[in-house]
């Protein structure tokens, strides 16, 4: 089952053990503007790849077809 960027995010923090208050902190903007940012799911690649820096994580994507052939 596929799931949102949102929960992606969510579950990424909680797994990482870090606040909504240290990612906005290091994007410069107030906890609020990133709560709605969060609501939306709208991050460019950019974004999330320092959402994952800032969690001690990799981001990756790219696409997986029924064959079983990943492009990444």
């Amino acid at each position: 089952m596929e799931i949102n960027t949102q929960e992606k995010i969510k579950r990424a923090m909680k797994k990482a053990k870090v606040s909504q208050a240290t990612i906005s902190k290091e994007f410069g903007i107030t906890q609020g503007a990133f709560s709605q940012r969060l609501k939306t799911g709208k991050f460019s690649e950019d974004e999330l790849k320092m959402i994952a820096n800032i969690l001690g994580a990799k981001y990756f994507s790219g696409f997986e077809f029924p064959d079983g052939e990943k492009i990444y």
